[in-house]
C-alpha cells in the first residue's frame, strides 16, 4: 500500500470500516490449504490473517500498523517490493486487495515467489471484465483508474505461470468495506466515513458522481435501473481469488 494514501486521511478509523467477511475468509482460508506458515504482503490492519497458522505481516504504512488490534501477527514495516526475509521461508505467500497500490507490481510478485515455498494466495480485482454499475454510471475515472493500475491476470499469468482462478462474488451484506461492499446498499456511497475505507475515492473528483447518485436515490432512477440486483444475495463484480502452487 502506498504510504501517502494509507498515512493520510484514509487510514483514520480504517480498522472499524473494513472488518473481515466471514465469507471471504472462508475462501482465503481453503486456498492457504495445509501452509502452516504464511506471510501476509501489504497487510494493513491484519484483516484475513488465518488464527490457526504462523503468520508473519507486511505492511509500509505507520498508521495501518498502529491498528492492528492486540494479539495480531507480529508486523514488520517493509514493502512487497522488497521483503526483508530469506528464500522460501514461508510455506505460503498471501496479499489481499493490494497488488494494485505496489509501486512495481511484478518486483512484488517475484518477492512473493522468492520467499513463498509452496504457494500464493492472491486476491485481486479484475477490471477488464467489471460492468460494475458504480463505476460504469457514476465513476468512470474509477473504472478508467482500476483498467490504468490493475494488473491484468494475463500478464500475471505471464509472470509467474498458470494459476487456479476463484471467482469472489460479494454477498449482499459483506462486512468488509471496500469499494465494491455496498453493491446493494447504494446509499452508503454517500457517506464519505465509509468512502475513507475506499482507495479509488482518494485518486478522483467524486462530486458530481455522488451529487448524480444521490438524485437518482431520490428520484427512484437507481432503483428501477438495477431492479434486477435487488434480490441477489451476492454479485461478481470481478473480484479473484487466485492461487499458485509450487512444486
Amino acid at each position: 500500500m502506498p504510504e501517502a494514501v494509507y498515512n493520510g486521511h484514509l487510514s483514520e478509523g480504517y480498522a472499524l470500516r473494513r472488518r473481515p467477511d466471514p465469507r471471504i475468509a472462508a475462501a482465503i482460508i481453503s486456498a492457504l490449504g495445509d501452509a502452516r506458515s504464511v506471510v501476509n504482503v501489504g497487510a494493513g490492519t491484519g484483516s484475513y490473517e488465518p488464527a490457526d497458522r504462523i503468520v508473519q505481516a507486511v505492511e509500509p504504512s505507520e498508521r495501518m500498523i498502529a491498528q492492528r488490534p492486540p494479539g495480531a501477527a507480529p508486523c514488520l514495516r517493509a514493502s512487497a517490493e522488497a521483503l526483508p526475509f530469506d528464500d522460501g521461508a514461508f510455506d505460503a505467500a498471501m496479499a489481499i486487495l493490494t497488488i494494485f497500490h505496489w509501486s512495481d507490481w511484478r518486483v512484488g510478485l517475484r518477492e512473493l515467489r522468492r520467499v513463498a515455498r509452496r504457494r500464493i494466495v492472491l486476491l485481486t480485482f479484475d477490471a477488464e471484465t467489471s460492468d460494475f454499475w458504480l463505476a460504469r454510471d457514476y465513476f468512470p475515472d474509477i473504472l478508467d483508474n482500476d483498467r490504468r493500475i490493475m494488473p491484468r491476470l494475463g500478464d500475471l499469468e505471464k509472470e509467474l505461470g498458470a494459476f487456479k482462478t476463484i471467482p469472489m462474488p460479494v454477498p449482499h451484506d459483506c462486512s468488509d468495506g471496500f469499494l465494491g461492499a455496498y453493491w446493494r446498499r447504494p446509499e452508503t456511497y454517500l457517506d464519505p466515513e465509509a468512502r475513507k475505507s475506499m482507495s479509488p475515492f482518494a485518486k478522483i473528483d467524486a462530486g458530481a458522481g455522488l451529487k448524480k447518485l444521490a438524485n437518482d436515490l431520490e428520484s427512484g432512477a437507481w432503483r428501477s435501473r438495477n431492479a434486477d440486483l435487488l434480490d441477489r444475495e451476492a454479485l461478481d463484480i470481478g473480484y479473484r481469488l487466485l492461487r499458485w502452487e509450487f512444486g
